[in-house]
């Protein structure tokens, strides 16, 4: 069973920056792809970013040159950097992961989501 817990969200004013993390926990022999999506209330929920085990990273055009997703392969973490953050960001933010157990079973999770806030 793998875990992935994620901090970072809050309230922020419009262009401000948070950064998120999520730590993926557990019976885990390798990780694929890590991402990060969110839902805004009565949409549906979208692909931010993700990135995979060799770091090519796909954004979604709304975020693009202001959100920068990175990983720490050593530490099982993915990392969301928000800049110039807009109302229209607010949403829960989720992160997933797909990969490998140490018993070789296919695995891919999601966090509990984090708010995060964007207004003045």
């Amino acid at each position: 069973q793998v875990q992935l817990v994620e901090s970072g969200g809050g309230l922020v004013q419009p262009g401000g920056s948070l950064r998120l993390s999520c730590a993926a926990s557990g019976s885990i022999f390798t990780i694929n792809t890590m991402g990060w999506y969110r839902q805004a209330p009565g949409k549906q929920r979208e692909l931010v970013a993700d990135i995979t085990s060799a770091g090519s990273t796909t954004y979604a055009d709304s975020v693009k040159g202001r959100f920068t997703i990175s990983r720490d392969n050593t530490k099982n973490t993915v990392y969301l950097q928000m800049n110039s953050l807009k109302p229209e960001d607010t949403a829960v933010y989720y992160c997933d992961a797909d990969g490998l157990t140490m018993t070789m079973v296919r695995f891919g999770s999601w966090g509990q989501g984090t708010q995060v806030t964007v207004s003045s």
